[in-house]
């Protein structure tokens, strides 16, 4: 069976990390390694960490210039075949996670998804699946997830790691790169693998504009040719759009709206074919 790597970063996330470490650590399936990453904590996070040493096989504590920089610093110390990244706050579903996908992961592909639970601040969680195929389409507003997918650990070498100017994308710049224009092998688990703590940076309403802005970067680089679809396809999936969606499932309000839209389009130039 292939060696998985556990990656958790951390940064003055002490309840968090010791979540995090639990879960690991109690896992039933013991042929992986455990790296932890931390940013310099000053919360006692460190103590945490040397609490739990011996069953760690990788840690630091330093400072880092953000996410991505502290996952590459994990990715480049792993030695596993796969890496997985289990961020401070994120658990596998239950201990025996690791036991039921370990026989899954072989020589046949280079990524391997399942799925996860996201965990919103109230602690109310939501089910998230994924398809079998993971279209082009799919990464225009999607993608899958840190917590519930193995990477085969060369992938960083052969393409590149994680790009530290972007913020928010850089996890879906490397898997949209890798699977839609290198075309690397996947294959979905069907098996919810993680509890992802969706309280970060990138699950914020305020920082949804920084995600689209950084997305059009990523595909002016890669795909340039699919630039405005991929416009349309953010316009498209706006909240006013998809309220005016929601509209017209119902048939009378349906009804008012588009004798409103009429009345507007009297007053502006016609839509050009």
């Amino acid at each position: 069976m292939a060696k998985i790597s556990i990656i958790t970063i951390n940064y003055n996330d002490k309840i968090g990390l010791d979540k995090t470490i639990n879960s690991i650590v109690n896992q039933m399936y013991t042929d992986f390694e455990f790296l932890i990453i931390d940013g310099g904590s000053t919360d006692g996070s460190t103590a945490v960490i040397e609490q739990n040493a011996s069953k760690i096989n990788y840690w630091i504590s330093e400072k880092d210039s953000g996410v991505y920089n502290a996952q590459n610093k994990g990715i480049k110390a792993a030695t596993g075949e796969f890496v997985i990244f289990m961020n401070s706050g994120d658990t596998f579903v239950d201990n025996h996670v690791l036991a039921n996908v370990a026989g899954d992961l072989t020589n046949e592909f280079d990524i391997y998804y399942g799925d996860n639970y996201k965990i919103k601040a109230d602690r109310s969680k939501r089910l998230k699946t994924y398809s079998e195929k993971l279209s082009f389409s799919f990464f225009y507003g999607s993608c899958i997830n840190h917590q519930s997918t193995f990477i085969r650990r060369n992938l960083f070498d052969r393409f590149f790691y994680y790009s530290e100017d972007l913020k928010i994308v850089s996890d879906w710049e490397f898997f949209i790169y890798a699977i839609c224009k290198e075309n690397v092998p996947y294959k979905y688990l069907a098996k919810t693998i993680a509890n992802y703590d969706f309280t970060g940076i990138s699950s914020l309403d305020k920082y949804k504009n920084k995600v689209i802005e950084e997305r059009l970067s990523v595909m002016q680089k890669y795909f340039p040719a699919f630039v405005d679809d991929y416009v349309q396809v953010s316009q498209l999936n706006s909240k006013r759009v998809q309220q005016v969606l929601h509209i017209q499932k119902h048939p009378n309000a349906w009804k008012i709206l588009k004798v409103i839209i009429s009345i507007v389009l009297v007053f502006i130039p016609k839509i050009k074919k």
